[in-house]
């Protein structure tokens, strides 16, 4: 088997793991405005009130006709773009547009040959993107999504191979090659771990080979009608996604999917994208997030495209998501982002990375995971076929993901080292909830609290048995009290079992567009729930 991979980090690959070459993928700030940065493909969005802004975009370097390109890494889209003179081209005549919810990118589409992750692919067709203040010279965006949503190949014909997406084309000429992807982002504000990583092309980064044991999460196809829409989208559990108060936003927020073929109303579907900073999310899962967390307000900012809670930077907010059972908690730092903002008094802001998206009628999709859910786990995406070429007998495709936000001390201290720390209480969550959610508590106290009633019963039992011989010598015969000089008996021993019973939830009330109230006391552990 050839194996390639992309590194995020400088490193070069073992050589007794792999001959082939290991590129470096970059994590870099974006902007505080990212108009520069692509946003969603309007397929994906349904509308132009969403768009790709974050605090960080992923890049690799390419080489394409000879000359060299940084290419933005998307798993949401498929064409391969660039912006800049490609040395070595051949004009096919054609042009290709793809449109993004803020951006897009169109031009002229050539062939050339490509140098991408030690892999050589010969005439790769291409969009020649013109540059601008947005589209830089030496820049571009490599897709890493289905085939389908490709505008190159719909422009050079379907019998014209040259026109195939990149990965289908690395597949097809090497068989050997297993037909999967895997990436592992950093974070660049992480204390603790550097903003390094790998996306790998048939092959999985050693110290991660778990990855392929975890549940595989089977990609939802759509109706040929609809293939264009189609992405690396999959079904998160239908109690899959947990609040700061440790509820269960599903059920008491009253989501529903919006994708009518969805058998189950409470089961939300979920694109995988790396072209997104933001991940979107329906309005009332953002609500649940943030509307309780002091100073948080729901505001419109034309730079960020539409609706966004801003917050107070020192706000930790802790959330989960859950896929076929699995949780997966996102670190802090990625829930409350700092776009490096401040207000009219001169004090930063920051905002919540889980922004509110109303899926359009007719919706293939409910949210979109971004880079603040996907810096949050190892992602393993296998193609199937989903490869142009492949037969109906190849398997179907689909995504497994392993949790890399583990280590709850470790995140919250990254949190209060970057950002300080306001405490605050979430609220929200029913009482059978909030027993959920302290059950460990629960258990070690019940078990601490019985080893404690053994001892006293066996307390107990020792000083009455040692009383009763005591009696004795204290009643003599012809006495009716112990005598002064006589020893006094043992001390009293009182023991108290402390324990503490919380009310029932406050009445819940909730108003169209004012944030959802309840009650929920301070959680057992700093972190329930990924930046």
């Amino acid at each position: 088997m050839k194996a390639a991979s992309l590194a995020l980090s400088l490193v070069l690959c073992s050589s007794e793991l792999t001959s082939a070459l290991r590129l470096s993928l970059h994590g870099q700030p974006r902007p505080k405005r990212v108009g520069g940065g692509l946003g969603a493909r309007a397929t994906v969005a349904g509308n132009t009130s969403v768009g790709n802004v974050g605090d960080v975009q992923y890049t690799t370097d390419i080489t394409l006709g000879g000359s060299k390109f940084s290419v933005q890494i998307d798993t949401g889209s498929s064409d391969l773009w660039v912006a800049g003179t490609v040395k070595t081209s051949k004009d096919t005549g054609k042009s290709a547009k793809v449109q993004y919810a803020v951006d897009g990118v169109q031009g002229s589409v050539g062939t050339a040959d490509l140098d991408f992750a030690g892999y050589t692919v010969t005439d790769q067709a291409y969009i020649n993107a013109p540059v601008t203040p947005t589209h830089t010279a030496g820049s571009g965006l490599i897709g890493l999504g289905p085939n389908t949503g490709s505008e190159v190949k719909a422009a050079i014909g379907a019998s014209d191979s040259a026109g195939d997406p990149v990965l289908d084309r690395i597949f097809r000429q090497n068989t050997s090659t297993p037909n999967y992807i895997t990436f592992l982002l950093g974070r660049i504000r992480d204390p603790t771990d550097p903003p390094n990583g790998d996306l790998t092309v048939g092959e999985l980064i050693p110290g991660y080979e778990s990855v392929t044991s975890q549940p595989k999460l089977s990609v939802s196809t759509l109706a040929k009608a609809n293939s264009g829409n189609q992405h690396w989208q999959v079904l998160l559990d239908s109690d899959g996604i947990i609040g700061p108060a440790g509820n269960n936003v599903i059920d008491q927020y009253n989501v529903e999917t919006a994708v009518d073929s969805t058998s189950n109303d409470k089961q939300l579907t979920v694109v995988i994208d790396t072209g997104y900073s933001l991940p979107q999310v329906p309005p009332r899962v953002a609500e649940a997030f943030y509307a309780n967390v002091p100073g948080a307000q729901l505001v419109n900012d034309a730079s960020l495209d539409g609706q966004i809670w801003q917050l107070p930077c020192d706000k930790e907010v802790n959330v989960t998501f859950k896929f076929a059972g699995v949780s997966y908690p996102i670190h802090p730092l990625d829930t409350n982002l700092d776009l490096n903002r401040t207000d009219g008094t001169g004090k930063p802001i920051c905002f919540g990375a889980f922004q509110p998206m109303q899926a359009p009628d007719g919706a293939t999709y409910d949210m979109i995971f971004g880079m603040a859910f996907l810096r949050n786990v190892y992602t393993y995406i296998n193609f199937g076929d989903f490869v142009d070429g492949a037969t109906d007998t190849t398997a179907d495709p689909y995504v497994q993901l392993l949790s890399t936000t583990n280590d709850t001390a470790e995140w919250h201290a990254d949190f209060i080292k970057v950002r300080g720390n306001s405490p605050w209480t979430p609220t929200g969550a029913t009482f059978a909830e909030r027993i959920r959610a302290r059950l460990p508590l629960i258990i070690g106290l019940s078990v601490a609290a019985g080893i404690v009633l053994l001892l006293a019963l066996g307390a107990c039992c020792y000083y009455r048995r040692r009383g009763q011989r005591q009696r004795t010598a204290f009643f003599r015969p012809g006495q009716m009290y112990q005598p002064l000089h006589d020893p006094a008996p043992p001390e009293a021993h009182d023991l108290h079992l402390v324990g503490s019973a919380g009310g029932g939830p406050p009445p819940y009330a909730q108003q169209q567009g004012a944030a959802q109230q309840g009650y929920n006391p301070a959680y057992s552990n700093p972190w329930d729930a990924r930046y």
